[in-house]
């Protein structure tokens, strides 16, 4: 699975101030999410709908958007999509033929998309659509004038169902542009439950703890973590959830908008910390060496298979982790459980995610598509088929498949305008979004040597300054 883009809130305790702005909100509902996340910690359960609503989930309901006739009309919708996720994605487009009479196909797309589009857009043949997973990406979409305005109808029913922020982020220079269709929880560590049992290891709830943890499991012969290094992206959100939750809203958005250097002293103590898990090879799976070669999907398959005895006790990643462990024989709940990521200074990160529907080729069939896209309609089809969360406020939440997905999603929707977008994807992509270039390269250096942070600190600046233009 790839990632999709993220959004990180934060945790705080009662009285702590963040500054104005639309990337700075309010904390309140993150706190809401948070909470959602602990509760999932404690009540997780596997696969089957017991049929209960979250108390506030809508009822569901049936058709709630119109859509025009578009007989004959044909569409292409570009994503990088995989699997389980392009698949179920495609029962969606489905629905939307059945209501309209158009004929939509899916096209695979390269990551990063953006370079996808580009020379899909030079032969003369781009998609009518695409899901781009970057607030930045969607940024260059319009610098290039390859993006094209949301028109009246998507924008009343963007209106409808997300709040405030969710519209914000798809839109630049006020003009709207995307709809988030998709999100997903990423402020969460996953663990194999035997592992901390025979070890009598506790679920953390502040950096110190999960360092205690840690030893605690490594006493008891089993590896704390598995990383997953040879992807870039999910370096760069434990960086980011240590950056945010150590350095505070205020430093995390000018760092985010390059107005604070990458050599920055807050940068340091963050790679610093990090550096506590990183830089100590026998609390990684297969150390520094075998991290950088293991991919998302196996960093996951290390912690849930073998027994009580796999190759690794924790695997941090969001909420579509559940994807992953439903491939090997552990069951969500009972062998395979999860805790928020914890606090590392006095607030303790919140991430979650999305991907939104661009507009390339204007016309009634592509407005149509990016409407229903933005109905609770299109969102409750694949809401049912698992792995997926929408942060339209009115899915119901019943349309969930199990315990864990109905309270994520509710927690999210609680969570309403007070988030912040993962910094990798408000970044360029240069930077922040291409394998083995920019913050994701320098990232995996620092994990095969988590000793050199000056190093470190000078690369993401050069890095960072020439995407940035400053």
């Amino acid at each position: 699975m790839r990632r999709t883009s993220r959004i990180i809130g934060i945790r705080t305790s009662p009285g702590t101030p963040t500054a104005p702005s639309r990337a700075r909100r309010s904390t309140r509902a993150a706190a809401a999410l948070a909470a959602g996340v602990l509760a999932v910690s404690l009540t997780a359960c596997g696969g089957g709908d017991d049929g209960d609503d979250e108390p506030g989930g809508a009822e569901e309901t049936g058709s709630t958007v119109t859509l025009p006739k578009l007989d004959g009309e044909k569409l292409e919708v570009a994503a990088v999509w995989t699997g389980a996720e392009q698949a179920n994605f495609k029962k969606v487009l489905a629905e939307f033929e059945k209501r309209t009479g158009a004929e939509v196909t899916f096209v695979p797309a390269q990551d990063p998309i953006i370079n996808f589009l580009g020379s899909k857009i030079a032969g003369g043949a781009p998609p009518d659509v695409a899901m781009l997973p970057q607030p930045g990406a969607i940024k260059q979409a319009v610098e290039k004038k390859w993006a094209k305005p949301l028109g009246a109808e998507a924008k009343a029913e963007l209106a409808k169902n997300y709040s405030q922020g969710w519209q914000d982020i798809g839109s630049v220079d006020g003009e709207q542009y995307g709809v988030y269709y998709k999100a997903a929880n990423k402020s969460l560590i996953w663990y194999n439950a035997q592992v901390f049992e025979n070890a009598g290891a506790s679920e953390p709830k502040t950096w110190d703890e999960l360092l205690t943890t840690a030893q605690t499991v490594y006493d008891s012969g089993v590896t704390p973590f598995s990383v997953a290094g040879a992807d870039g992206w999910t370096l760069t959100d434990w960086f980011e959830n240590i950056y945010l939750s150590q350095a505070g809203p205020e430093k995390y958005d000018q760092l985010a908008a390059h107005e604070i250097k990458w050599t920055d002293p807050s940068v340091k103590d963050a790679l610093t910390t990090l550096a506590e898990i990183w830089g100590k090879k026998d609390y990684v799976a297969g150390g520094p060496s075998g991290a950088l070669q293991t991919e998302f999907p196996a960093s996951v398959t290390q912690t849930f298979t073998g027994g009580d005895q796999p190759e690794a006790g924790m695997v941090y990643e969001g909420d579509f982790v559940q994807v992953n462990i439903a491939e090997t024989e552990a069951e969500i709940g009972t062998d395979a459980k999860v805790f928020p990521f914890p606090a590392v200074g006095d607030t303790a990160p919140v991430v979650s995610g999305g991907d939104a529907a661009v507009i390339l080729e204007d016309s009634e069939a592509a407005q149509a598509l990016v409407t229903f896209l933005a109905s609770p309609d299109a969102a409750s089809i694949q809401a049912k088929l698992g792995g997926y969360l929408s942060p339209n406020k009115n899915v119901p939440n019943s349309a969930y498949p199990n315990d864990v997905q109905r309270r994520t999603a509710q927690a999210l929707v609680d969570a309403g305008d007070d988030f912040r977008f993962d910094m990798s994807d408000q970044a360029p992509q240069a930077f922040g979004g291409t394998p083995g270039k920019g913050e994701w390269k320098a990232l995996q250096d620092f994990l095969k040597d988590p000793s050199d942070i000056a190093g470190t600190q000078r690369q993401l600046e050069a890095d960072a300054a020439a995407a940035y233009g400053n």
